[in-house]
C-alpha cells in the first residue's frame, strides 16, 4: 500500500500542534480535550516518524548504490535490500493506525447467549459456549461476572447474561455476535443420532460513560425473588430487578443478591442494548460499506458450526475450518479463529483506506 507522504505529513503537524497548545492551554476542559487527542495520535505520529525516516533514509541508500565507489554502492545496496524488506510492514502498520476504526474497540462487554432451536440440547450447547468464553477470558486476564441467568431443565442455559470487564474485550468478541450451530450426538439420544440444535450470541459494549439519556418517565423497574434452577429459591426476599423501557419495549434484568447492584447492572445493561441500537441504525444506514462476510454482524445470520462427529469447526463468514474442535471449545483454541476474524476486518478496513487515498 502506498500512503501519500503528503498526507502523513500533515498528521505530524497536527500533532505538532496539540503538543504546543497543550503547554500553553490554562482551561481544564480544553487541557482534557488535548490530552485525549494526542494520546490518540501519539502513536500514530510516532509510526508515521520512524516510516518518513526509513523513506529518507532509502533515498540516501539508493543515491550511494548508484555512486561511483563501488565499495560504498556495495554495502549500500545490502544495507537497501534489508530496508526495502521492511518497508512494506511499517507502510502496513501506520496504515492500520489510520484505518477507519471502531469508538468501541477497547471497550468492556456484555456478553449474552441464548438457547435457539433445539430443546434440551440447545440449552446444554449454550452452556458449553458460556463456558467456552468464561475460559478465553480467562487466559485473557478478564473478569466476568454473570447479571442474569436462566438454567435448562437438563443442564445447560436457556438464557445467560454476564458483564466481561477488561481492556479490549469488545474488540475481540464483536465478531462472536450470531448463531451457532453444533452437530452432535445429544447425551439424550439413545439411538445415536446426529442432531442440529443452535444457540444465538450476543456481544454488547458496555456504556457506562456513553451519553445515553434514559429519562426516569421512560422506565418501569420491579422488583422480584430470584429462583434458581427447580424453581428453588435463591434468597426470600424481592431482591432481583427487572427494567423495561417503554419506549423501545427492551426488558433487562439481573437477579443476583443485592438489589441496589442487581439496580445498577440493569441499568448498565439497558444501555448497552440502546446504545447497540444506535450503532446498528448507523451501521444499517453505511450498509454497503459493512455488507463483507465479518462487517454484518447479523444475530439472524448463522455464523459458525461445531461438529462434533467430525471434531470440526467452520466459520461461514470467512470460510475457515479448523480441525481442533476440542481445544476451542476449552476457549484455548478460540484464538486462531478470533484472529482471523480480526485480520479480515483489518484487510477490509485497508481497503477502505486505499480506497480514501484515491
Amino acid at each position: 500500500m502506498h500512503l501519500p507522504q503528503a498526507r502523513l505529513d500533515q498528521l505530524l503537524d497536527r500533532f505538532h500542534e496539540i503538543e504546543a497548545r497543550m503547554g500553553a492551554a490554562s482551561d481544564g476542559t480544553e487541557i482534557v480535550k488535548l490530552a485525549k487527542e494526542h494520546s490518540e495520535l501519539k502513536p500514530v505520529a510516532e509510526a508515521i516518524s520512524n516510516l518518513s525516516k526509513a523513506r529518507t533514509e532509502r533515498a540516501e541508500l539508493e543515491e550511494m548504490a548508484a555512486g561511483g565507489d563501488p565499495e560504498m554502492a556495495g554495502m549500500a545496496k545490502d544495507e537497501l535490500r534489508l530496508l526495502e524488506d521492511k518497508l512494506p510492514e511499517m507502510e502496513r502498520g501506520v496504515a492500520l493506525l489510520l484505518a477507519p476504526k471502531d469508538k468501541d474497540e477497547h471497550a468492556s462487554a456484555i456478553l449474552e447467549v441464548r438457547a435457539g432451536t433445539g430443546g434440551d440440547e440447545a440449552a446444554l450447547f449454550a452452556g458449553d459456549l458460556f463456558r467456552m468464553y468464561s475460559r478465553y477470558a480467562q487466559n485473557q486476564g478478564w473478569r466476568v461476572e454473570v447479571q442474569d441467568a436462566s438454567e435448562g431443565e437438563m443442564g445447560g442455559y436457556k438464557e445467560i447474561i454476564a458483564s466481561v470487564t477488561g481492556d479490549g474485550v469488545f474488540g475481540k468478541l464483536k465478531f462472536e455476535s450470531g448463531v451457532h450451530r453444533v452437530q452432535r450426538v445429544p447425551a439424550t439420544e439413545a439411538q445415536g443420532r446426529i442432531h442440529t440444535s443452535a444457540a444465538t450470541v450476543a456481544v454488547l459494549p458496555e456504556v457506562e460513560d456513553v451519553d445515553i439519556v434514559i429519562n426516569d418517565a421512560d422506565i418501569r423497574i420491579d422488583t422480584f425473588r430470584s429462583q434458581g434452577a427447580g424453581g428453588q429459591h435463591v434468597n426470600t426476599t424481592d431482591s432481583a430487578v427487572r427494567i423495561t423501557h417503554l419506549p423501545t419495549g427492551v426488558v433487562v434484568t439481573s437477579s443476583q443478591k443485592n438489589q441496589h447492584e442487581n439496580k445498577r447492572k440493569a441499568m448498565l445493561n439497558l444501555k448497552a442494548r440502546l446504545y447497540d441500537m444506535q450503532r446498528q441504525a448507523l451501521d444499517d444506514a453505511r450498509s454497503d460499506a459493512r455488507k463483507s462476510q465479518v462487517g454484518s454482524g447479523d444475530r439472524s445470520e448463522r455464523i459458525r458450526t461445531y461438529n462434533f462427529p467430525q471434531g470440526r469447526v467452520s466459520d461461514h463468514r470467512i470460510n475457515l475450518t479448523l480441525y481442533n474442535l476440542p481445544k476451542v471449545m476449552e476457549g484455548e483454541g478460540l484464538d486462531e479463529l478470533i484472529d482471523a476474524l480480526i485480520a479480515d476486518d483489518q484487510a477490509q478496513r485497508l481497503a477502505t483506506l486505499e480506497d480514501s487515498f484515491g
